[in-house]
């Protein structure tokens, strides 16, 4: 071990006489603070929302005009070819609203401010707080207010969601990562009687090694109302838009697709029945390709207004496509956080 403030030759890239670090072998790191603002300034320039046509958006434009303030820190670990980023951002941006009416003359025109206070790696794939602001508190100014969040808030969290896709494959750093080639191990048949005992054996250690890298998730809550009351919220994309204030589209069929929190979580229901149970193929955007897990609910009324649900999530991965070993953590703080304890909180079934 090499003594405090000298650093262990095995480790030092300058060793090697061209001084390559081969396959980034070596730990780099690579400071992203001003790569991160030049992204965040080029995807909030002058950003067009609605226009004041009169149509769906009731006369009201919107534009997203640009980032006034980006502080924090951001950077990128590369460890044997692996990404590791690491962000805490602060964003302040500016936006600007206008009210027409049906003559399509202005009525009013107002600039706002959006204050995202908490951008991180650690919450990657979760909705981050975002708090609005506009200059005008009257009717109309409230009215701009209100499409701005139905409008350009998902705007918004989409390319805050491109910044993290961006940092998770390296950002700056992505032509430095060279791919790793695993060769494929070939696999010898096993006949005759004499190899059934270990073919049994090999079949059981398969059987282990693929639940090796995943987990499991058990949550027991309790709500003050009916079990069909709770079903439904569960299972109306109406409802789920409201209490975690993002965009959702759920099936209410069996085999029907669902998508909640901007996208960031999407699968599809297995199995259904209303006020008892909901199974579904469930995963995060930025899990591994192809990695699902299995969502079961089930519901209880043990006594009259007083519904417990019991959640059983299966085949979740400990790592992210990026190697973030958060996965577990954050997707059972998300149940928590951002789903039961809202519907508490929204729907007033607290105990």
């Amino acid at each position: 071990m090499a003594k405090f403030g000298e650093g262990d030759k095995r480790w030092i890239v300058s060793d090697r006489p061209d001084g390559t670090n081969v396959h980034n072998w070596h730990w780099s790191e690579t400071d992203c603070l001003e790569y991160s603002r030049t992204f965040f300034s080029a995807a909030f320039n002058n950003l067009p929302v609605t226009t004041a046509d009169g149509g769906a958006d009731g006369g009201v434009a919107i534009r997203i005009t640009k980032l006034d303030k980006l502080s924090g820190e951001a950077y990128v670990n590369i460890r044997k070819g692996k990404i590791i980023p690491g962000y805490e951002l602060s964003l302040s941006i500016s936006w600007e609203g206008e009210a027409k009416d049906e003559g399509g003359n202005c009525v009013l025109k107002g600039e706002g401010k959006v204050e995202i206070p908490y951008v991180s790696d650690e919450n990657a794939g979760e909705m981050p707080e975002i708090r609005v602001s506009f200059g005008d508190d009257g009717v109309i100014g409230r009215k701009i207010k209100e499409v701005f969040l139905s409008k350009a808030k998902s705007v918004i969290l989409g390319k805050v969601k491109e910044y993290e896709d961006d940092m998770g494959s390296g950002g700056p750093c992505r032509g430095d990562v060279e791919a790793k080639k695993v060769p494929v191990k070939s696999t010898k048949a096993v006949s005759g009687n004499a190899g059934e005992g270990n073919v049994g054996k090999g079949k059981e250690k398969e059987k282990e090694k693929e639940k090796r890298g995943f987990r499991r998730i058990e949550l027991s809550e309790k709500f003050r109302c009916r079990v069909c009351d709770l079903y439904e919220i569960l299972m109306d994309e109406n409802r789920w838009k409201g209490f975690t204030q993002s965009n959702a589209k759920i099936s209410k069929e069996v085999g029907g697709e669902f998508s909640i929190f901007d996208g960031s979580v999407t699968g599809v229901n297995v199995e259904l029945e209303v006020g008892k149970l909901i199974v579904q193929k469930w995963r995060f955007g930025n899990w591994p390709d192809g990695v699902f897990s299995t969502v079961k609910l089930t519901f209880e009324e043990p006594e009259p207004g007083l519904t417990v649900v019991k959640l059983v999530q299966t085949g979740v991965p400990e790592e992210d496509r990026y190697g973030n070993e958060t996965v577990v953590e954050n997707t059972e703080r998300g149940w928590r956080d951002l789903i039961f304890q809202r519907i508490r909180a929204i729907f007033g079934f607290g105990l």
